[in-house]
């Protein structure tokens, strides 16, 4: 080994350190109990990945995508790191990769919220928008080959970056969280998918660990996600998702349908209007994916109280309503899009009167 690869390996190493010391520093994100009416029977829990470092549940992948990339020789002390995302997965890379001093630059939608843009920048990343998002993927194919760089492509490697059998996973997590409650092992896991990433690891380990858990994916309109898993058509596309973080105009390879037992599909409308419910029910300020678990999840236990079952459901806090006050938190964005929450803002308020 010559005097560089020498050095290569020691910057390795050291990044290493420090991605995996990021991790030792932060405490496990919080599961709060949702307020529902205890003779139900059943318990409403949100896990809050809003807290991380950088705000959303893609803080966890976006390390793991380091971690892999950088122990697989694929990362190196001057290595340009592209990603392709609808926002905040670049906002976690662009905190590694300035923690490691290295460029970063994200490409995605030119409809990805302006604050997300700003907390990209806010961490040195640079952002190339472009206009149709299924283009995503090849520009950051050819940015990654003209500056020699490496394109750390979430959407084909969030499912194997990720140690699914343990290693304080996320779904590790929710069940040493749950131990001491009155139903510890939850009778639904609900996530969105996005890159497929988290619901592959949370599945898995439900099986792994031999849990009776039920594992339901909630896909918003627009997104390729529900109609390939109702149809078994892997090559189905779609318009595209207007709920930033989750759903796909096409079927991500990380995406894992056999470990799904159940997938909703969640109007954009009522998705906004479950964000806004969140906060006035819990004051908990929440982002649009958040209210499209939530939604999905008033679904599953609407059903659970009518077929007289007892138990609980887990659902995740992927990020914060902050980064969503120019575009779901904005009335008059709404409007402009022709998205009226009232309809479903009336339901939700309620669903805790019965």
């Amino acid at each position: 080994m010559d005097r560089h690869d020498r050095a290569a390996r020691a910057w390795v190493a050291e990044a290493i350190r420090t991605v995996e010391a990021d991790a030792n520093r932060s405490c496990d994100t919080h599961l709060h109990v949702f307020p529902l009416p205890p003779r139900w029977g059943v318990e409403l829990y949100l896990k809050d990945e809003s807290v991380h470092p950088t705000g959303s549940l893609k803080h966890r992948l976006a390390r793991s995508l380091f971690l892999y990339g950088l122990a697989n020789g694929w990362i190196g002390p001057s290595t340009t790191v592209v990603e392709a995302s609808s926002g905040s997965t670049a906002v976690s890379e662009a905190y590694f990769a300035r923690m490691l001093g290295l460029p970063f630059v994200a490409v995605m939608p030119a409809t990805t919220s302006p604050e997300k843009i700003s907390l990209i920048e806010f961490y040195g990343g640079k952002c190339r928008l472009v206009e149709d998002p299924g283009t995503i993927y090849e520009e950051s194919r050819r940015l990654a080959e003209e500056s020699g760089g490496h394109f750390m492509d979430q959407f084909t490697y969030a499912e194997r970056a990720t140690d699914w059998r343990g290693n304080n996973n996320i779904a590790e997590s929710i069940y040493q969280q749950m131990a001491l409650e009155r139903h510890p092992e939850p009778s639904w896991i609900i996530v969105g998918a996005g890159t497929g990433g988290t619901s592959a690891t949370i599945g898995r380990y439900i099986r792994y660990r031999r849990h009776a858990t039920r594992l339901a994916v909630v896909d918003p309109e627009g997104s390729a996600f529900y109609p390939s898993w109702v149809g078994g058509d892997t090559g189905a596309t779609a318009p595209g998702s207007r709920i930033e973080g989750i759903g796909r105009p096409r079927v991500e390879p990380s995406f894992l349908p056999t470990v799904i037992d159940r997938m909703v599909r969640v109007p954009d409308a009522t998705s906004i209007a479950a964000m806004r419910w969140v906060r006035e029910a819990t004051g908990r300020d929440v982002g649009g994916s958040t209210g499209t678990n939530v939604a999905a999840a008033v679904q599953i236990i609407n059903e659970m109280r009518q077929n007289g079952q007892r138990g609980s459901v887990v659902t995740l806090i992927c990020d914060g309503g902050e980064r969503y006050r120019h575009t779901y938190d904005d009335d008059a964005w709404l409007a402009e899009r022709g998205i009226d929450i009232d309809p479903p803002l009336r339901r939700l308020r309620s669903f805790l009167e019965f």
